[in-house]
């Protein structure tokens, strides 16, 4: 089953993202298989990191608070409460979108 998993920060944090981010990124390769798709959300300056947007697919909800909760970001307190849904993907995915 697909999640979307919204993950937006707590303020103040932007410092801590920084240093956690080498762990964080190592945690979510043990899951690239299972991912969709992952990544930052910024302001609209396009610069400035406000959360992070997960597509992955686990067993059950269940397994997702579990893999959630050692997650480094989560462990760390740079997000806040995660906002979860199931998503049923209606579009094909495009290859190398956005073009080179």
């Amino acid at each position: 089953m697909i999640f979307s998993i919204l993950l937006m920060d707590r303020p103040g944090t932007a410092d801590l993202r920084i240093q956690v981010r080498p762990e964080h990124r190592a945690y979510l390769a043990t899951k690239a298989e299972q991912m969709s798709f992952a990544g930052p959300l910024t302001s609209e300056d396009g610069k400035t990191t406000v959360g992070s947007l997960l597509a992955m697919d686990f067993p059950s909800r269940a397994h997702l608070d579990a893999w959630l909760q050692d997650e480094p970001y989560t462990k760390a307190g740079v997000y806040e409460k995660p906002i979860v849904h199931v998503f049923n993907n209606m579009w094909a995915q495009k290859v190398g979108f956005p073009p080179a």
